[in-house]
């Protein structure tokens, strides 16, 4: 008995024991820990030594700032085209999406039967030109037609169609200069005097009945109906905040486009109007909202 009972005494019998025991058992992982993270640091780095300073290494150091800052583009570079997905999503979709004013929507094969049923040629043709309420190229002039007819085709052909993808045409090749250019441009002085003496034109003045015209064939279609947070015509409350603005700021934002909280409009609302035929557009919307 006694033996069994001296083997299972503690091996502390002190205060003091009791204390180092509780420091070692926190002092000794703390000192593990600062070896392991001294050995695993301790590889050699690269400093402002020697071979800190060698090109490649400097080259190495500085590369990722340089990539993450810069990027060059070659301005006279072919305009890289969009895929026919991404045309939709940022300029077809606020229509077709929900159906707005009277837009087939995406996927509604019975929608698109009767158009698909014309062909791509004249589904293409409508979509760059404009049809009824939809405006030229959706409303963005900056497309080429190879992206709107790509939009066309994904449009379609996820609403029951079977369009092929529209071919790129080959940039034409750069017409030589006529021979006939240089000595044209050795003509005497003489004719320079009356070349400036004539008179510039004058401005085509836009008739009175100019701004109705374009808003019945482009601006109607949200204007009309108040799509995509367009303020409707005749609508005073609506105007008010905007008429308040000044006719030189609501024609630059007809004119450029605008997007702000209650929805945007393309420049021109998609139209290819002059400027002086867009200003006619807002000042009938203007006088008819006031």
């Amino acid at each position: 008995m006694s033996d069994a009972h001296n083997e299972h005494e503690s091996a502390i019998k002190t205060p003091k024991q009791l204390i180092a025991a509780v420091i070692a058992g926190f002092l000794v992982p703390i000192i593990c820990i600062v070896l392991l993270v001294q050995y695993v640091t301790s590889a050699e780095q690269t400093g402002a030594g020697s071979t800190g300073q060698m090109p490649e290494s400097i080259a190495a150091r500085i590369k990722p700032e340089a990539d993450a800052g810069f990027t060059l583009k070659d301005v006279n570079a072919p305009k890289q085209l969009q895929a026919g997905d991404t045309v939709y999503k940022a300029t077809c979709a606020a229509c077709h999406d929900s159906g707005a004013a009277g837009a087939p929507k995406l996927g509604d094969a019975g929608a698109w039967s009767a158009r698909i049923g014309q062909g791509q040629e004249k589904v293409v043709e409508h979509a760059i030109k404009g049809l009824r309420a939809m405006p030229a190229k959706g409303g963005n002039p900056d497309l080429d037609d190879v992206e709107v007819a790509r939009a066309v085709v994904y449009l379609a052909n996820q609403s029951g169609a079977k369009f092929k993808e529209p071919a790129v045409k080959a940039a034409a090749p750069a017409a030589a200069a006529p021979a006939a250019a240089a000595p044209a441009e050795a003509a005497p002085a003489a004719a320079a005097p009356a070349a400036a003496a004539a008179p510039a034109a004058a401005p085509a003045q836009v008739s009175a009945d100019t701004g109705k015209k374009v808003y019945d064939a482009a601006c109607v279609a949200c204007h009309g109906a108040g799509i995509a947070g367009a303020p409707k015509l005749g609508d005073k409350a609506a105007w008010a905040p905007r008429i308040a603005q000044g006719s030189a700021k609501l024609h630059e934002h007809a004119i450029k486009g605008f997007t702000g909280k209650a929805g945007m409009m393309p420049p021109k609302g998609g139209s290819t109007a002059s400027d002086d035929e867009i200003k006619a557009a807002v000042d009938y919307m203007v006088a008819a909202s006031k």
